[in-house]
């Protein structure tokens, strides 16, 4: 049996300045709301830089001090893995800019609970923020007769 299977990688960056962070304010359909800013991984891409490349192309800032705080994982409709490995900064230069998947600002984290944020946004600050969770994984099953997702925190 083999032990390799198919993998989109994706990252996504919390990066904060005092008590405000950055946020982009999603429009596409399949996860719309406020989030952090990344995307995909491209093939033969280090990790690293491809959310400076991703952060760049979607907030104008080139991030560095990168830390790697945590993994989101789920399985697609296509039974492949797909990965979101989250990263935070605060160190970063460049002129703020939004992109085509949403206009990026900052907010203080006090005024997150009025957002419209991503679904999972509270479970990812928490990933990210806290030093004991390290991943979040999604699970399919099945309950009362319909597919439903168990997320864990781990």
């Amino acid at each position: 049996m083999s032990r390799s299977e198919k993998v989109e990688l994706t990252a996504m960056c919390m990066v904060w300045r005092g008590d405000e962070i950055l946020v982009q304010d999603r429009v596409k359909e399949d996860w719309r709301g406020v989030a952090f800013p990344g995307g995909h991984i491209e093939r033969g891409e280090s990790f690293v830089e491809g959310i400076r490349r991703e952060m760049r192309e979607e907030t104008g800032l080139d991030v560095r001090g990168l830390k790697l705080c945590g993994i989101k994982q789920f399985p697609t409709q296509e039974g492949e893995r797909y990965v979101v490995l989250l990263f935070k900064a605060s160190e970063f230069e460049g002129e703020l800019h939004s992109s085509d998947e949403g206009r990026v600002r900052w907010i203080k984290r006090a005024d997150l609970a009025a957002e419209k944020t991503v679904d999972d946004f509270d479970q990812l600050l928490h990933v990210m923020d806290e030093e004991e969770w390290n991943e979040m994984l999604y699970e399919r099953r099945e309950q009362f007769g319909k597919e439903d997702w168990l997320l864990t925190l781990h």
